[in-house]
């Protein structure tokens, strides 16, 4: 069994529990979810480009860092520059929370992403409800028909899609409803990274797709090679959690390109 299906077998049990605590009207009833989304299209063609995570843990990293608060990080993101926040929402694997989202929502005024494994209708509402703007498919965790699926649902809810790819296979996921295409450079199955795989299966999708990369920018170099690639944004969480000080690490680094 791979770390993601170990992922995908908590995640049914803990939807489980969800629903049987908060009901799908009790969400739509909540204080976010009639608000008006931020797109995270438009931000990435008018901004930095860059979508800065805020992430406590991975499993492949373990602790990142579990000392700073979603506030101050997020707000400096903000603040600097960043095309969107992505905040990561699974607890057992990530360290992350619903509140993670809940505390900063009215405090920002740039896309946030929820990043989750998403696999039940449920969770789109629940992103909704949390103030999310978009929404992650891991093309990994689902089936074609899933993914076009959760993309109508996420429209209607008024949210935008990221659809995550890692392999050839996946591309077959991709349709034309989807609004930014991310391909992680890690391997979710073994999590080695390759960037000139990202680069080669970036290749292979339509020209008028935003593609974002994703996961294994290590440096500067990193970024200025897919940025020339092609790329047209980019998901970086653990080159600026890795520092004590986060928002620090975001300045440089936008200073620095």
């Amino acid at each position: 069994m791979t770390i993601l299906d170990k992922i995908i077998e908590r995640k049914k049990q803990e939807i489980s529990d969800s629903k049987s605590k908060i009901s799908l009207q009790q969400l739509k009833d909540s204080e976010f979810f009639g608000r008006e989304t931020y797109s995270l299209k438009e931000t990435i063609k008018s901004k930095s480009g860059i979508i800065a995570e805020f992430k406590r843990q991975s499993p492949s990293k373990g602790i990142i860092n579990d000392k700073v608060s979603p506030l101050e990080v997020v707000s400096a993101y903000e603040k600097l520059g960043a095309s969107g926040i992505s905040i990561l929402t699974d607890k057992d694997f990530f360290g992350g929370s619903f509140e993670d989202i809940l505390n900063v929502r009215n405090h920002i005024h740039i896309p946030i992403l929820r990043k989750d494994f998403m696999i039940d209708e449920y969770q789109f509402y629940e992103a909704k409800s949390m103030g999310a703007d978009v929404v992650l498919l891991i093309a990994a965790c689902l089936s074609p028909q899933q993914t076009l699926e959760f993309t109508e649902l996420s429209h209607e809810l008024g949210l935008e899609v990221l659809l995550e790819i890692h392999t050839e296979d996946e591309l077959g996921h991709y349709n034309s409803s989807i609004d930014l295409v991310g391909i992680n450079n890690r391997n979710l199955k073994d999590f080695k990274v390759d960037l000139q795989h990202s680069v080669h299966l970036k290749n292979l999708l339509p020209e008028n797709v935003l593609s974002v990369a994703e996961s294994g920018i290590y440096n500067i170099q990193d970024y200025f090679y897919l940025k020339e690639k092609g790329f047209d944004g980019f998901l970086m969480g653990e080159y600026f959690m890795k520092n004590t000080n986060p928002a620090q690490a975001f300045e440089e680094f936008i200073s620095n390109i």
